[in-house]
């Protein structure tokens, strides 16, 4: 099997193979082949851990760019350690370990660094981003009041200006052991963009939260909001009708994303959901354009890989009705994870289902930096494309480690 992504790609994840195929293959060696401007990935077809498809190497590779150095994949109980749950967290470390890390010490709460001053113009974007900015302010102070546990990541904190003079500020977070956080990224760029990534740690089932709304060039708004599900459940392969592939076309895997499909559906894209999202779709005003692709976007593919069935992309005029839809559907989005995240029953039950979801995690993380760093370099050149979506992507080896710890 042979996948093909932009050499940039490659480069910098290192393993950039789409981690979803929705055949049982473990990619668990690769070897590249230049051909032009593109990559030539082949993969060894074995089965993966639980029926995964597995990019991840197990060796270690250490490299002068500690982004590209790649620690050896730890069992479920290196993990605990790791994590140092200590004595207060879930009943599995104490069968990972007769003497557990003590629990780490609970963050002050450090209020998000200053929205940029935003200039009026471009079709009123500076003041509908100042409006977006101070509520996901307002979000992420109440997310920290909620997870005590929350530790800023100042290796990944940015405070500074793109090379066409647009403020930038990130703010890195992440929670370690019970709390399970692997990352919490708000970003804000002057005029310009609001956008908030979440991404779990590996004792829950909770869906990763993306939510952003940028101004295109004309000023109209682009509103992007996904819930990512956390098992594979081939969205990508839903077809105009609103069906998946059966049996007769993916044989039994078909129940396996089926099952997947109905426990996301049943916990998080509940009728409540759905018709809050709708409700909001509804009110918007002018002319709307839903399924908003970003043009000149690479990384569609990736894109296609992680999104969710509440997947919502819509380009709207930007007035200020619109603002305030935007700003009460993303508020409600971050309560709900919020909710979520802090909810025993979404808990994973020790053991397997644990080691089986930060493998997955792992290769999901990867898929999602390919599709932001392929939206950033359209967005905003190569090289701020890049330094946005690195710092809001965080580290990508350790997504079942807590981020950058």
């Amino acid at each position: 099997m042979i996948f093909r992504l932009p050499t940039a790609v490659v480069a910098t994840l290192l393993v950039g193979a789409s981690a979803f195929a929705p055949t049982n293959i473990q990619m668990s060696r690769t070897n590249t082949k230049q051909r032009g401007t593109s990559t030539v990935v082949v993969v060894n077809q074995d089965l993966g851990a639980g029926g995964m498809a597995d990019t991840r190497d197990p060796d270690a590779l250490d490299h002068d760019d500690p982004r590209k150095s790649i620690s050896a994949a730890p069992s479920f109980e290196e993990y605990l350690k790791l994590r140092g749950e200590g004595a207060a967290g879930s009943s599995s470390s104490a069968a990972a370990s007769e003497a557990p890390s003590p629990a780490p010490a609970a963050a002050t709460p450090v209020a998000p660094s200053p929205a940029p001053v935003a200039s009026t113009g471009g079709g009123g974007g500076g003041d509908a981003i100042t409006t977006l900015e101070t509520s996901q302010a307002a979000s992420v102070a109440k997310i920290q009041a909620g997870i005590p546990d929350l530790a800023v990541k100042p290796d990944f904190t940015i405070a500074e200006s793109l090379s066409t003079s647009e403020a930038i500020t990130i703010d890195a977070f992440d929670a370690a052991g019970p709390a399970n956080v692997a990352w919490i990224a708000s970003v804000s760029v002057s005029d310009k963009m609001s956008s908030l990534t979440i991404f779990n740690g590996p004792l829950t089932d909770v869906p990763h939260l993306v939510s952003r709304c940028s101004v295109v060039p004309g000023g109209s708004l682009h509103w992007k909001l996904d819930f990512r599900p956390r098992d594979y459940g081939a969205y990508e392969m839903r077809k105009e009708d609103g069906s998946y592939p059966g049996p007769d076309e993916l044989g039994r895997k078909s129940f396996e994303y089926s099952g997947a499909r109905k426990q996301f559906e049943s916990k998080f894209g509940t009728d409540e959901v759905l018709a809050f999202l709708q409700s909001t779709i509804d009110s918007l005003e002018g002319d709307i354009v839903k399924d908003y692709e970003i043009e000149g976007a690479s990384g569609h593919e990736e894109d296609l890989l992680t999104r969710g069935p509440l997947f919502t992309s819509i380009l709207m005029p930007n007035t200020p009705a619109n603002v305030a839809a935007v700003v009460k559907a993303r508020e409600q989005a971050a309560d709900w994870w919020l909710s979520w995240a802090t909810d025993g029953q979404h808990d994973h039950r020790p053991g397997a289902p644990v080691n089986t979801q930060y493998v997955y995690d792992s290769k999901f993380k990867i898929n999602a930096y390919g599709a932001l760093l392929g939206e950033y370099k359209a967005m905003y050149g190569a090289e701020d494309g890049q330094k946005l979506a690195v710092g809001e992507s965080g580290p990508l080896d350790e997504a079942y480690v807590g981020g950058g710890s």
